[in-house]
């Protein structure tokens, strides 16, 4: 009995270690304080179930039923029975955290809050882990299929996480597993009898067993190369999730709503709400313009030969102030500030991300959690969601003439901007830019050009329904069908007039909604739109709606891109805002399509999680480190041939002469023959190293002599060989000699040497011993076998020693049998 509830406590907590990777997931450990209650409740009913002698299924049915009581007592719902008795309306309300979890899942980023539906659902599931891990492991000793289960909650973190799981919480579970397989075999052991160490002889149960010493080592090696070896081979170390999104359908995440910020699948998500037929509000905004544009909250500016694509925003919180802009008016340029207010509904399809109008510079009402990247002129969190916030903002409206368009200058050649006009080469799209942009002298010019192209007039149509094409590219079949929504529209147009030359990007976000009353709105997924921004040198990025006005639900259109079905308004006067007006609000038709968007899409993917991210900060200290790794044998190497050569006397060394006087004994202490003993022996260990560099092979139970002889004789010729001799004569002086000289100097000898040696090597074996000398590299290999069989004695000498002084050497020893 005492070996079963050990044996359970050690099931229990293996459960509760191999839950360690969880902690990637939530923001808090409150889920881990509730995981050891809910294991704990388990293993004491199980526990006192096989007190009481209960058959397996008993003692199931109390875990069970102890599970049960403490998710009722964490989670009530308020009809329990004394707060831990559960009714009908408790079993309801589980189901409906069950549903919640998953809408949560999908609407958080990674680490994801302490929400009580996420903490339910895991709860649920780690003790319910616990529970088939105490049965396998004490009911059906069978504990090694219990990391089975306990390999499904690694594999949560693993699945969700956009990226790697770290070593240490898996190192933690790992532990967990070996202590239940270890706790598993002693008890059987102690079952069966005796131990034994292999060779025949008994061991007594005080005494370590040699065998299970082996054992430990094994299970260290496995765990260590289990770990580190995910680290070193390539592609390995990033989580599942990530390779499902990066699936070119781009239904790699299901909904596509969830993750960080630049993991929203802006085209599928906004595709999907277009396409519902009822109306639902998601946002509120009251602004002090009276004609506002676009409230727009994410940008796709990179693209692809498959189409457009959303890169992961980077910024700064928005505590410490957003980006500079310009509020000035100029000439054919005005700029006012306005102020607006916006609250975000639940059932808003974007979570990480919160809308704004164009040239925010100051917000209020977010926490530290929210982030904006200038760039992108986008405000995103990786933490938390926007549905229910609501918050205030400064921004800087922003009106054109067009003859300041028309006077901005082409961008240079080394402008930054240029990598926003990289478009894939597409011929039937270039010829048709070429065509349409002929004899256009300015970038205003070739964009109006081609945004005036997506007329009526040139067979373009909004339309419920789109038809596919036999070309290959979609930008290709939407310019030959000329039907679609917003989203076709805006990212031909973009890809156009990237093809022009002029940078371009998609823009998402709102158009006006209803107005209920002064400058208020209300905002429904009707009003979920997609435009196209155009940069101008000295100006910033334009807007540029080229989806028909009078089929989009609170379409605004501007002077410099008018409405392409109706004629041009005339140019206002530069310097007035009064080039703004509002287009037809409403038309026959609604911007939804009903195909699928995966197939409706011209050059704008729904799938956006490939998008590549900017290179993270560690890359150059990392390759710094892997350089100065590399270079370490060739460093070590050159510093001790500098220690050894660089005080080597130049000239021969001869003893002082020794004076003899009558009836006296002189004892002559000449400071040469120490100084020349020294460098013969650094020269003759310098040689030694050198012939193992050039793979020379070295035989130490071999005089200097002979050494120096078969060098001579073997490897050299002519004045490296009688170098290599006149090293071996001075090592031998200075070995065995009681006053040594030499016949020249050592320095010129050894170089000679090494250019004999390097002159007879391959190119391979002078590279080698160059940048990886393997005298270097055996001297360490020498020096770590040295020093792990000292620490291995010293371990032995401390575990005889403690076996000296324990109490269990006061037993009698046992007879053998």
């Amino acid at each position: 009995m005492r070996s079963t509830r050990y044996l359970g406590f050690v099931a229990a907590a293996a459960t509760v270690l191999a839950a360690a990777p969880l902690s990637t997931i939530f923001d808090q450990w409150t889920w881990l304080i509730q995981v050891i209650l809910a294991v704990a409740a388990g293993y004491g009913a199980a526990t006192l179930a096989r007190h009481l002698r209960a058959p397996l299924w008993g003692q199931v049915g109390a875990m069970l039923l102890a599970l049960l009581l403490v998710l009722t007592w964490m989670f009530p719902s308020g009809r329990e029975w004394l707060a831990v008795i559960p009714t009908l309306g408790t079993f309801d309300y589980f189901g409906h955290l069950i549903v919640s979890s998953g809408a949560d899942m999908r609407g958080y980023g990674i680490p994801v809050p302490d929400t009580t539906p996420l903490l339910f659902i895991t709860v649920l599931g780690v003790a319910g882990v616990a529970v088939v891990v105490d049965v396998l492991s004490v009911g059906l000793r069978r504990p090694a299929l219990a990391g089975l289960p306990m390999l499904a909650i690694y594999s949560v973190p693993v699945a969700v996480s956009p990226d790697s799981v770290p070593a240490l919480p898996f190192v933690v579970g790992t532990i967990g597993f070996l202590w239940l397989l270890v706790a598993d075999n002693v008890d059987r052991v102690r079952r069966f009898g005796r131990r034994f160490t292999g060779d025949g002889r008994t061991v007594d149960l005080w005494e370590p067993s040699p065998l299970s010493a082996a054992g430990r080592r094994l299970a260290t090696v496995g765990v260590v190369l289990a770990v580190l070896l995910p680290l070193a081979v390539p592609g390995m170390t990033t989580g599942l999730l990530s390779s499902i999104q990066t699936d070119p359908t781009g239904e790699g995440n299901g909904s596509g709503n969830g993750g960080p910020a630049g993991r929203v699948n802006l085209f599928a998500a906004l595709s999907g709400q277009l396409n519902q037929s009822e109306s639902r509000e998601m946002a509120r905004v009251t602004t002090s313009e009276q004609r506002p544009f676009y409230l727009r909250f994410a940008v796709a500016d990179e693209v692809r030969t498959d189409g457009f694509r959303v890169r992961s925003p980077r910024g700064n919180p928005v505590g410490r102030g957003l980006a500079q802009v310009d509020q000035d008016s100029t000439a054919g340029v005005t700029r006012q500030t306005e102020e607006a207010t916006v609250e975000i509904s639940s059932d808003f399809p974007m979570p990480p991300l919160l809308p704004t109008y164009t040239d925010p510079t100051r917000v209020s009402g977010l926490d530290s959690s929210w982030l904006y990247d200038p760039g992108l002129q986008v405000i995103y969190s990786n933490r938390s969601q926007a549905r229910g916030k609501k918050y205030t903002f400064q921004y800087v409206r922003s009106t054109y003439s067009r003859g300041v368009l028309t006077g901005a200058p082409s961008l240079a050649s080394d402008d930054q901007m240029r990598r926003f006009t990289t478009v894939p080469r597409e011929e039937r799209v270039d010829s048709l830019v070429r065509r349409l942009t002929a004899g256009k002298g300015s970038d205003y010019a070739k964009v109006r050009a081609l945004y005036d192209y997506f007329s009526a007039e040139n067979g373009f149509r909004y339309t419920l329904s789109t038809k596919g094409g036999t070309s290959g590219s979609d930008i290709v079949d939407f310019l030959t069908n000329k039907q679609g929504f917003c989203q076709q529209y805006a990212a031909a147009l973009a890809w156009m007039v990237r093809s022009a030359g002029v940078p371009a990007r998609v823009a998402f976000g709102f158009t006006n909604g209803t107005s209920t009353g002064g400058n208020s709105y209300v905002l429904t997924n009707k009003n979920l739109h997609a435009w196209t921004e155009v940069y101008f040198t000295g100006i910033g990025w334009v807007p540029f709606d080229a989806t028909p006005a009078a089929s989009v639900p609170g379409s605004v259109r501007s002077a410099w891109a008018p409405d392409t079905d109706t004629p041009d308004a005339p140019a206002p006067s530069a310097g007035t805002d009064s080039a703004d007006r509002p287009g037809a609000a409403t038309g026959p038709g609604s911007n939804r399509p009903d195909t699928d968007p995966a197939d409706a899409l011209p050059g704008a993917v729904p799938e956006t999680q490939a998008a590549q991210p900017g290179q993270p900060w560690w890359i150059l200290p990392a390759v710094a480190l892997l350089v100065l790794l590399i270079a370490l044998p060739a460093v070590r190497r050159l510093m001790l041939r500098r220690r050894r050569t660089h005080r080597l006397a130049t000239g021969p060394v001869v003893p002082a002469p020794r004076v003899e006087e009558p009836g006296v004994i002189q004892v002559v202490t000449d400071g040469g023959s120490g100084r020349a003993r020294a460098d013969a022996h650094a020269v003759w260990d310098e040689l030694l190293d050198t012939m193992v560099d050039f793979r020379v092979p070295v035989n130490p139970a071999e005089t200097p002599r002979l050494t120096a002889e078969r060098l001579a004789s073997d490897d050299l010729s002519g004045p490296a060989a009688d170098a290599a001799r006149l090293l071996g004569r001075a090592e031998e002086l200075a070995r065995y000699a009681p006053d040594p000289s030499r016949e020249g100097p050592l320095g010129p000898a050894l170089r000679s040497v090494r250019r004999g040696l390097a002159a007879g090597a391959s190119r391979r074996t002078r590279m080698t011993a160059v940048l990886l000398p393997p005298s270097v590299l055996l001297r360490w290999r020498t020096a770590t076998i040295e020093g792990y069989a000292r620490m291995v004695n010293s371990a032995d000498r401390a575990n005889a020693g403690l076996r000296r002084w324990s109490p269990r050497r006061l037993i009698g020893q046992r007879v053998a049998r």
